[in-house]
């Protein structure tokens, strides 16, 4: 009896052991890639939620418009995984605030589908790696990832914000 007790215990127990063990690898890597993946779907939810004609909109003279946050968004995507990754920054035909919204919603989806590509030549050996970052300062890959998720993040919030104060719901309200 006491042996079929272990032989219920290890078995309820190992699966999880081992699923513990390969997801510590590239637990850094791994993580960013989750917060990309995040952030691409409702950076890019709210980007489509917004009509056309209020990609002008601005909350209050000091703030960027909804596009010009939209292109800053794909610009800062494009920049930061050049930095932390070794493939080359795509060139692209850049997008102004002024441009139409499907133009600035694919500028955002092909900045953040660089990214993914970037992250996914990326591991968790090479995340203490010395690179030259914003403004020519010195940082690590692992700042670099870090600042860009956090960057989404932050634009997300304000986002959300215009979109509420459109009348509209938020991709993560819905």
């Amino acid at each position: 009896m006491k042996s079929l007790i272990w032989v219920a215990v290890i078995c309820l127990v190992a699966p999880n052991a081992a699923r513990a063990q390969g997801s510590t690898a590239n637990a850094v890597t791994a993580t960013g890639q989750r917060i990309l993946a995040r952030y691409a779907k409702i950076l890019v939810a709210a980007a489509e939620e917004m009509p056309p004609d209020k990609y002008g909109y601005r909350p209050t003279p000091q703030e960027m418009t909804f596009g010009k946050s939209i292109e800053h968004v794909a610009e800062v995507n494009n920049f930061s995984c050049s930095k932390f990754s070794d493939i080359p920054m795509p060139e692209r035909p850049k997008v102004g605030e002024n441009d139409p919204k499907d133009k600035l919603v694919s500028a955002l989806k092909a900045s953040f589908d660089y990214c993914t590509q970037a992250l996914a030549k990326l591991d968790d050996s090479k995340m203490g790696d010395a690179i030259t970052f914003f403004g020519g300062r010195p940082a690590t890959r692992a700042a670099a990832v870090f600042e860009l998720t956090d960057d989404l993040s932050d634009h997300y919030g304000a986002l959300a914000v215009y979109l509420r104060l459109n009348g509209l719901l938020p991709p993560t309200a819905q």
